[in-house]
């Protein structure tokens, strides 16, 4: 095969993932998947190796894989057949993350031959259990947030089985979304299937399967190449987890990252056991931890596939908040994953400052509000993330009101959709203008973000981590602002919390969600008198903090 030929296959590969990314996001029914885009989709070969990604977040990166080695180690390959299409939110048997993320899997035959699986991993808004949303932060055990699909057949060699379409539909408190969302994802792995079937078609199976072991291939040697221009040594670091939705904590974590000419060893040994509440990750939600990490510090350009992570291993003892044992209450992961991965970034920031920052906000900061709509009166869900603080750099500001690294390429529902479909109404959405994150480069700005409850009766749930413990500097930068949910009564009184569930609220009442400013890089009278003097024109700093921070 010439090069050329091989090129245009290996990139097939991924138009084929983002041509599967646009047909969910065009034909789903919930916003936190067509306006958000909590959602991931890809390719893998046949036997079950990540091949490409779209678009989406980067956190489902190793569970679209571990969904596909989830079918075959369950059924072996000679019990798939063509129209087979398996579905599952199961964190030990495939999903990996939580179970409102909703994995489905199809094979790719080729004359007969299994050539390939399709995967969609999306977060749909309900799943059961005892709150709205499923993701409550007071859960103390799986049981409780939602119902599970244990890696089933939801179409048997193309026939769709109707028994396991209305389980779904009767555990959902909105099944006209949750159906919808389904029948998104099976679109989705039809235009897979289809893509997929043209690129052998029109080039045969034996092009297109030397283009996957090329691309794995060079994938690997780009990323073997990044690994030698690393710093090789022991890197550790320490931080703590403030709470886990009950109150308990905080938790020290940590890691060691070993770095040689061969390998990307991370080693989350001495990390506190898994917790009473949901912070919890599965072993499967903390191998996509490290990759997302790995693949930040040596070369994000590089396609996130099985070849790319060859370097990495990761070792994590079993029953820790980062490798949790059934039945562990796992609905808020990405709250500790995210802790996962920061902590690699911290150990390794001091020594490659072009590729990593200080520390960001960190939390999701989902925000979940149910009640009845003021005009149409039927119930509603709301659930969202919301962006916040990044860190500075060696030679940058952090970037403002960005989602955390748990978010990945996610949005925000605009606020004319909120008010629409939602009925609350939006006061304020601007920066944070408490004062932290200062440095020669100060840290990106955190959110304002509050609304006014139009409900007679709504709930709110919070995920609000770093509620306690700030985002750290780096190199002489302050620290950063924490994330916290206030709730000011209509009578005038005032909460503050960080992780809550199913708080009640009533007409009138406002909740201002405010999002972490992160760390800042550097010595705060090294900042540019120009800079200073433009934060200060733009509302960012006070006369006041001009002078006693930066000194002018």
């Amino acid at each position: 095969m010439d090069p050329f030929t091989s090129e245009i296959i290996k990139n097939s590969f991924t138009t084929l993932a983002d041509e599967m990314f646009f047909a969910m996001q065009r034909t789903s029914k919930s916003p936190i998947i067509y306006e958000v885009l909590d959602f991931g989709v890809g390719v893998t070969d046949a036997r079950g190796n990540l091949l490409a990604m779209g678009y989406g977040v980067p956190f489902l990166l190793a569970s679209l894989e571990s969904l596909v080695h989830g079918v075959i180690n369950k059924n072996g390959l000679e019990k798939i057949h063509p129209g087979d299409v398996f579905i599952s939110n199961d964190t030990n048997e495939g999903a990996g993350t939580h179970l409102n993320d909703m994995g489905l899997v199809a094979p790719v035959y080729h004359k007969g031959e299994l050539i390939a699986f399709v995967a969609v991993n999306a977060h749909w808004t309900d799943v059961g259990g005892k709150n709205p949303g499923s993701m409550t932060p007071d859960a103390t055990e799986i049981f409780q947030e939602g119902f599970q699909m244990p890696m089933v057949r939801l179409f048997e060699q193309g026939e769709a089985r109707q028994d396991l379409f209305d389980i779904i539909e009767a555990n959902c408190r909105f099944p006209d979304m949750s159906m919808g969302d389904l029948w998104a994802s099976i679109a989705a792995l039809r235009v897979g299937e289809r893509r997929m079937e043209d690129l052998l078609e029109r080039y045969g199976k034996s092009d297109v399967l030397q283009s996957m072991e090329e691309l794995f291939t060079y994938c690997e040697t780009m990323m073997r190449r990044e690994l030698a221009n690393l710093p090789k040594g022991v890197f550790e670091a320490e931080d703590v987890i403030d709470q886990d939705g009950l109150g308990n904590g905080p938790f020290p974590v940590q890691v060691k990252v070993t770095i040689t000419d061969d390998e990307f060893l991370i080693d989350f040994t001495g990390s506190s056991l898994q917790t009473p509440g949901p912070i919890n990750v599965s072993p499967l939600a903390l191998n996509s931890a490290a990759r997302c990490a790995f693949h930040a510090i040596t070369n994000p350009q590089v396609p996130a596939n099985a070849g790319a992570f060859r370097p990495l291993r990761v070792i994590c003892p079993e029953g820790t908040v980062f490798s949790a044992k059934r039945p562990a209450p796992i609905s808020t992961y990405y709250e500790g994953m995210a802790h996962a991965v920061e902590l690699v970034w911290k150990a390794l920031a001091p020594h490659v400052e072009h590729r990593v920052t200080a520390g960001h906000m960190i939390s999701t900061c989902v925000t979940i509000i149910s009640g009845l709509h003021p005009v149409n009166h039927d119930f509603f869900v709301y659930v969202e993330t919301l962006p916040g603080g990044w860190g500075a750099g060696h030679d940058k500001d952090g970037v403002d009101g960005t989602g955390c690294v748990a978010n990945g390429e996610t949005y925000n529902i605009p606020v004319e959709v909120k008010e629409t479909k939602f009925g609350f109404r939006v006061r304020r959405y601007e920066f944070n203008g408490e004062v932290g994150g200062a440095g020669q480069y100060r840290g990106g700005k955190g959110m304002v973000l509050e609304y006014e409850i139009t409900a007679e009766f709504a709930t709110l749930t919070g995920i609000f981590g770093r509620h306690v413990t700030p985002p750290w500097g780096l190199n002489g930068g302050g620290n950063g602002t924490c994330n916290k949910v206030e709730i000011t009564r209509k009578d005038g009184t005032e909460e503050i919390h960080g992780r809550i569930a199913g708080v009640a609220l009533q007409k009138g009442d406002l909740v201002r969600l405010i999002t972490g400013t992160a760390g800042g890089y550097g010595d705060p009278l090294m900042r540019e008198r120009a800079q200073v003097q433009a934060d200060l024109k733009d509302g960012y700093i006070t006369p006041d903090q001009a002078k006693t921070i930066y000194g002018l």
